[in-house]
């Protein structure tokens, strides 16, 4: 039996603009890179309020980096959705969906990182 989800990997052919992207337009953790025995180049992040890893790993062996397209995607909350897609668009990355407001006061919103994961935003209603 599995004890606690650890980490979940992210293949990318741009490994310095992935980087960037987790870390400048996310606001991410680099809590540490290596080689792996194989020779993948692993890069580890983490989100200030979360224990789960992100691993970024550039393996150029495996062959192209092929995306598909709503296959999958990282959830990420923020606290104020408008103040992060003006970030992020001032850095290059607008949203490219949304935001989509509920009644209860929560929005959603998805922005495409550099290799074209999808990335989707998640602001809760005040009080939740």
């Amino acid at each position: 039996m599995v004890k606690k989800l650890l980490h979940t990997r992210f293949r990318v052919a741009d490994l310095d603009k992935t980087i960037s992207f987790y870390k400048d337009v996310l606001g991410l953790e680099e809590v540490r890179r290596s080689t792996s025995g194989r020779g993948s180049q692993l890069v580890f992040l983490k989100a200030p309020e979360s224990e789960e890893l992100i691993e970024i790993c550039k393996f150029d062996e495996s062959g192209p980096v092929q995306v598909g397209p709503d296959l999958t995607h990282l959830a990420f909350e923020v606290d104020d959705l408008d103040a992060f897609a003006a970030h992020a668009a001032s850095l290059g990355y607008p949203l490219s969906d949304g935001p989509h407001r509920a009644s209860s006061g929560s929005a959603i919103a998805f922005i495409d990182a550099p290799e074209g994961y999808e990335i989707e935003l998640i602001q809760h209603a005040k009080g939740n």
